[in-house]
C-alpha cells in the first residue's frame, strides 16, 4: 500500500471519529483508539494536580545525571509509542548510568513538551552538566548544559524502533560524556516508513503530554513521585 498525504489525512480523520465515539475516558494512553471520548470535551485527559510537589533543586554532585521526563510520563501515559512500559524504560536508563559509576536523578518537566528543551533543562539542573530528556512516547535526547537546544549530544527520534537495550546504552553513553571518555554512537534501527505509520498516534500522545503542562512548576522531583 502506498503511504501518501491523502492516506495519512484519511487515517487521521478515522481516528478522530473513533475518539469522538470512544468510551474510555480515564485509561492511560497506550494506543490511539484508547484515548478519551472527545465529544463535548476540550481535553484528552483530566488535568492532574501536583499540589505538594517538590520543585527540583540544582544539583551539585559532579557524578549526577538528571533524567527529565515528560509531563504525562507514568501517569496519563504508561507505555512508549512502541508499547514499552515507561517503568522499564526508566529502570534501564538508570541502570546504564549506574553501570558506568554515575548516579541519576529523575525530574518531571512541567514547562515544555519539546524533548530538546527537556534534555537541555535537565542538563542545566544536573550536577555534571549532562542530562537526558525522555518524552512519554519514548523519544530521547542526551544534552549538555552549555550547548544550544538543537545542538544536542545524541538524538534518538524513532521511538517505535527503540528497545530496552537501546535505553540502557543511552544511560551508559550519558555517563561516558560525564567521565570525558570516548563515546561510540548508539546504533539504531532506521525505518523511513515509521513516521507515516505512527504519525497519528504520536500526535495524540503529544497532545496528551502538552495538556498536562504547568509552566509555573518548572521541574519537579519525580523519584518515587508516582
Amino acid at each position: 500500500m502506498e503511504i501518501n498525504e491523502q492516506l495519512i489525512q484519511a487515517i487521521t480523520k478515522a481516528v478522530v471519529e473513533q475518539l469522538k465515539a470512544g468510551e474510555t475516558q480515564s485509561a492511560p494512553v497506550e494506543t490511539a483508539p484508547a484515548a478519551a471520548k472527545l465529544a463535548g470535551k476540550t481535553r484528552m485527559r483530566p488535568k492532574r494536580s501536583y499540589v505538594g510537589a517538590v520543585k527540583a533543586a540544582q544539583g551539585t554532585n559532579p557524578k549526577e545525571i538528571v533524567i527529565g521526563v515528560g509531563a504525562a510520563f507514568q501517569t496519563e501515559i504508561t507505555k512508549t509509542i512502541g508499547g514499552i512500559p515507561l517503568d522499564e524504560v526508566l529502570r534501564n536508563v538508570k541502570a546504564g548510568i549506574e553501570e558506568e559509576g554515575m548516579v541519576s536523578r529523575v525530574v518531571k518537566v512541567m514547562d515544555t513538551s519539546d524533548v530538546g528543551f527537556m534534555a537541555l533543562q535537565s542538563a542545566k539542573l544536573s550536577g555534571s552538566g549532562i542530562g537526558i530528556g525522555i518524552q512519554s512516547k519514548g523519544t530521547t535526547v542526551i544534552h549538555q548544559k552549555d550547548l544550544y537546544p538543537l545542538s544536542n549530544l545524541e538524538l534518538f527520534p524513532q521511538a517505535p524502533l527503540m528497545n530496552l537495550d537501546t535505553y540502557r546504552k543511552i544511560g551508559r553513553n550519558a555517563a561516558k560524556y560525564v567521565k570525558g571518555e570516548k563515546v561510540t554512537p548508539i546504533e539504531c534501527t532506521n525505518d523511513p516508513m515509521v513516521r507515516a505509520k505512527f504519525q497519528v498516534k504520536a500526535a495524540l500522545m503529544h497532545i496528551v503530554e502538552t495538556e498536562q503542562l504547568e509552566p509555573e512548576l518548572g521541574m519537579i522531583e519525580w523519584e518515587g513521585g508516582r
